[in-house]
């Protein structure tokens, strides 16, 4: 139940946005940003899964790429033999590689940037869907692309929207907590708007639907919100930045570095 906020831009001479919060077992080990894959992918840096060796998020820089992988529900049982792991997939799609017409994996949407270009595969187990991003801000969670029939979306899309340009400060948008201005030389100083937006929605429940630091456990899932990165595509390549929650579902202003 991972969650991406992405700005695409009107032109490809300005920079691309991206925003995404990973939900996953704690218990299940993983490594912050890193070259993890110098031999199969040279160049390609992301977030791990030690188990699967595969990445939640993943960057070419030399070719303006990255992908990051939200789960999504199979609309039927799979049957578990020959499946693989999803994290192999944002590997391949930073190399260029995107999935197959029935990848052997359960659901996802692979959430894939070539330069100012977005678009989203959507695989339920038995089609594969793809999305081409239109300018603008978007939300990406566990269905469809600005699906409003998701609860965070629904919420918080249009604050997302809104803060691209500007803080929200319209009285009757969900209220933004004051952060502190962070020093011009942090990579998160663009996103200032957006994290404090992510702290405004920390005041719900983990549990609530609407909530996007999120304890999915009461919904049958061993998930939590871990960690936030964000990822600046522009000319000149890509700028990524990574930083985890304290503990597990619960809003820190992350250190991005």
């Amino acid at each position: 139940m991972c969650t991406v906020i992405v700005h695409v831009p009107e032109s490809a001479d300005e920079p691309l946005r991206l925003l995404a919060v990973r939900d996953e077992d704690p218990a299940r080990p993983w490594d912050a940003l890193g070259p993890w894959w110098p031999e199969a992918y040279p160049g390609v840096v992301g977030v791990r899964d030690v188990r699967a060796n595969g990445a939640w998020l993943a960057a070419d820089a030399g070719a303006r790429r990255l992908a990051v992988l939200l789960n999504r529900a199979d609309v039927d049982t799979l049957p578990e033999e020959g499946l693989r792991s999803r994290g192999g997939l944002v590997l391949e799609a930073v190399a260029g590689r995107p999935p197959g017409e029935h990848p052997p994996t359960h659901g996802f949407n692979l959430v894939e940037v070539e330069g100012p270009r977005v678009r989203v595969f959507s695989w339920d187990g038995e089609a594969l869907r793809t999305t081409e991003l239109a300018p603008g801000t978007h939300m990406i969670a566990h269905d469809d692309v600005d699906d409003p029939a998701t609860a965070r979306i629904a919420r918080w899309l249009a604050p997302f929207t809104q803060a691209h340009a500007a803080p929200v400060t319209d009285a009757s948008a969900p209220a933004v907590a004051d952060l502190d201005e962070p020093p011009a030389d942090e990579p998160g100083d663009w996103f200032a708007p957006w994290l404090a937006l992510l702290e405004a929605s920390a005041a719900l429940p983990a549990t609530d639907d609407e909530a996007i630091i999120r304890d999915n456990r009461p919904h049958g899932y061993p998930t939590m919100s871990l960690l936030v990165c964000t990822a600046t595509i522009g000319p000149g390549g890509v700028d990524l930045a990574y930083g985890a929650f304290d503990q597990p579902g619960e809003w820190n202003p992350p250190h991005l570095a």
